[in-house]
């Protein structure tokens, strides 16, 4: 009953944890980072063809990208999710396999050029075909006996559609224990899901802190009113707002908002202003929204559908599905929304967006969602005058904006929210999904706040469920510090190496602590060295 931590662990992107039980190895999210990679992750404790289920909470590319990759490696498990979920990634995962696939392409032919080696794909289309044959949804509220020892049950966590926190019943030699699995936390008040769902009980929570540390406004945002101000200077400007956006989730809050602002005519001078939804994916996704109405919308989205309007459907609003479709977008000098993918700015048509429009003065960047550390989109919030687009230095001097309280993600207040939904007093959390100051800092405010034992462990920690022991909290290897090394032994040696020196640092840092404290340490390291002594393993 042993649980490791792979990925998201000081970081926000790239969520995956290994729970080993009942001779079964269970993947509960496996993500793709994006953005800066602060700390190396360490391998899967178990090789992909003895993985037995993926517990998926969420379509976001952060927490399902790398399921292709899996596949390819030899996993042939089975993925358990919402419907929901299940519908995103039929299209999320063969979009990032499309993109994986079209960089490689267009980085082999600027690389050919300069007499580079090719470079693969991490994965290709028929990878992400072929796991999406692995999926099997269920609904939310429904326990499922997943194998012998371990049940599971999904529960709406109000951050995208069919977005779940993630309850397990686990029992083994006698021993039962639960344990939860937050996923992203939604924030309250998004307009078209509802809000999160509270678990009353467990022994264990792993818990996000992308907003660990942070407040939203303490009132309710004025989207409508903030977004109709920033449309009506633009289009004084004569210019053109662009989007970058995420196109699951949050182009369809933009879409929710704009038909409102259409509705009461509150762009007066503009009012036939036209919107191009310029990302495939997010058409078709849109369309996955309108599927999953009953069970997944909030009351206010259910009492528009009880009159007969569709909340995400308005005049003007035009799709761009085809590559000729979007380079057309740029030749059109009328003023006009764009949104497009991805929303970090760092892949997709967007670029192709930012390289046309951010050296114009009468044009608006707006951003509406996190922007993780090393991303072009970061880059600009940060305030970049130039900056690089397909090799292309663009000077920024458009007006660059943020629209506050547009978050999917719970703020510190709403994530203590959540924790409070727990009856039973908790062994322990783990805070993971957060910057790297960020999870020790949500750590000690869980700490403070309800008295419960937290820490933010780093890649390779470990925890025995059973007992309750953190075996280990992982190792802190910057992503910086990895060499290339001629054979995976290697590396993985040169690591064991770092783990050794990182042991010795923790050990002078504890000089001074209570004799009782240093004593259990000294038998946990004498205790994983007789394990691993191949003079004493014989």
């Amino acid at each position: 009953m042993k649980l490791t931590f792979i990925g998201a662990d000081h970081e926000v992107t790239g969520s995956c944890h290994v729970l080993q039980t009942n001779g079964k190895n269970i993947l509960i999210d496996c993500g793709m980072e994006q953005g800066r990679n602060l700390y190396e992750n360490q391998p899967l404790p178990i090789q992909e063809n003895q993985i037995d289920y993926v517990l998926l909470t969420h379509a976001h590319i952060d927490h399902s990208g790398m399921l292709p990759l899996l596949s390819k490696n030899g996993f042939k498990g089975t993925v358990v999710t919402t419907h929901a979920t299940a519908d995103l990634c039929e299209v999320m995962l063969r979009d990032s396999a499309h993109i994986q696939e079209f960089e490689a392409e267009w980085k082999n032919r600027k690389g050919k050029r300069a007499g580079r080696s090719p470079i693969e794909p991490i994965y290709e289309m028929q990878d992400a075909i072929n796991v999406l044959q692995l999926f099997k949804s269920c609904e939310y509220g429904k326990i499922v006996e997943l194998c012998e020892g371990v049940r599971v049950r999904f529960t709406d966590v109000g951050h995208l559609l069919g977005s779940a926190s993630i309850e397990v019943w686990i029992t083994e030699d006698g021993v039962s224990k639960k344990i939860v699995f937050s996923g992203d936390v939604g924030n309250v008040d998004q307009p078209i899901i509802k809000d999160p769902q509270l678990t009353t009980e467990a022994d264990y929570v792993v818990i996000e802190s992308t907003y660990g540390n942070r407040l939203h406004a303490e009132t309710k945002p004025d989207y409508v009113g903030e977004f109709t101000k920033i449309l009506n200077e633009t289009f004084e400007k004569g210019g053109n707002l662009v989007i970058p956006s995420f196109a699951v989730g949050r182009t369809q809050e933009l879409l929710y908002f704009i038909r409102e602002i259409k509705e009461k005519g509150l762009v007066t001078r503009y009012p036939d202003f036209e919107v191009y939804v310029d990302s495939p994916l997010a058409v078709e996704a849109t369309s996955i929204f309108d599927r999953n109405i009953d069970g997944c919308f909030d009351e206010e989205a259910m009492a528009l559908v009880r009159q007969g309007i569709n909340p995400l459907i308005f005049d003007g609003l035009k799709t761009s599905v085809t590559s000729e479709d979007s380079r057309a977008i740029n030749f059109n000098e009328k003023s006009k929304v764009i949104i497009s993918a991805s929303g970090m700015c760092d892949a997709g048509r967007i670029r192709h967006h930012l390289k046309h429009n951010l050296w114009r003065e009468e044009c608006t960047i707006l951003f509406v969602g996190y922007q993780a550390e090393g991303t072009l989109g970061r880059k600009l919030l940060d305030g970049e005058t130039s900056v690089k687009i397909f090799g292309e230095p663009i000077e920024v001097r458009a007006t660059i904006r943020n629209l506050d309280g547009i978050s999917g993600h719970a703020d510190m207040n709403g994530l203590l929210n959540w924790l409070k939904g727990f009856e039973t007093k908790l062994e322990h959390v783990f805070v993971v999904h957060g910057e790297d100051t960020v999870t020790d800092e949500f750590a000690k405010t869980v700490t403070d706040t309800f008295g419960y034992k937290a820490f933010a462990p780093y890649s390779g920690g470990q925890v025995d469920l059973a007992t309750g022991e953190i075996i280990s909290e992982g190792i802190r290897i910057p992503a910086e510090s990895k060499k290339p090394m001629k054979t995976q032994a290697n590396t993985i040696f040169e690591r064991l190496l770092q783990a050794g020196r990182y042991l010795l640092e923790v050990i002078r840092k504890n000089e001074g602590v209570a004799n009782k404290d240093l004593a259990k340490f000294e038998t946990q390291i004498y205790n994983l060295a007789d394990r691993w002594d191949p003079d004493k393993t014989k």
